[in-house]
């Protein structure tokens, strides 16, 4: 048995999501995007029993698993991933557009949970559709307050190399120096390795 880490998460970074093909031999088209400071992140995963009744008792159980649902809220979402994101039209004069046609593409999103200790616990996210936030604004006072954005998606299943039923949520653990988990889940989310960090 694998040595178990009770550490609880402190933190959470490294989100990355790419658009998925819908047809030909690569899994995303371009390249893993990075939006920086994630603040708060939420995947909904739920469950509900159901019974089957017979002779006045419960004959059976079933698990009835619901729709995965992220609600994520970052420092600033920038418009350029916005557009992303939502499949917004765009102009070459650099103005975004809703409209009642707007259809968003399928993606995959990858984000890491902190923990103080070094290690990482990165969770998968293999194929969503994002839609499109509230707009808000509040009056500056006489105290500075950070607005922050938030965004909703739902993810379903999708095959996923490695395992042998379609996957909606993949999570794994490294060490503190550990890459290995990472790249796997990067190779079997998005069929890419972890972007390169640019030097300076």
């Amino acid at each position: 048995m694998a040595e178990k880490n009770y550490r609880a998460s402190t933190g959470v970074d490294q989100f990355y999501y790419a658009v998925l093909t819908e047809t030909g031999t690569s899994l995303i088209e371009g390249d893993v995007e990075r939006v920086e400071f994630l603040q708060t992140i939420t995947v909904e995963l739920p469950q509900e029993i159901v019974r089957a009744h017979g002779d006045n008792k419960t004959a059976e159980l079933a698990v009835s698993n619901g729709n995965i649902s992220v609600t994520s809220s970052f420092h600033k979402l920038p418009l350029v991933d916005r557009q992303v994101l939502l499949g917004l039209e765009t102009t070459t004069d650099g103005l975004a557009a809703f409209g009642s046609s707007d259809n968003p593409p399928y993606v995959a999103c990858v984000f890491a949970k902190t923990h103080e200790d070094g290690s990482r616990e990165w969770v998968g996210l293999p194929k969503g559709i994002f839609t499109r936030p509230s707009i808000n604004g509040q009056t500056k006072t006489d105290s500075v307050e950070f607005q922050s954005d938030e965004i909703s998606a739902e993810f379903m299943d999708r095959d996923v190399a490695g395992f042998s039923e379609e996957k909606s949520v993949i999570v794994g653990v490294d060490a503190k120096g550990s890459t290995t988990t990472r790249d796997a889940l990067f190779q079997a989310v998005f069929g890419t390795t972890y972007p390169a960090v640019p030097s300076v």
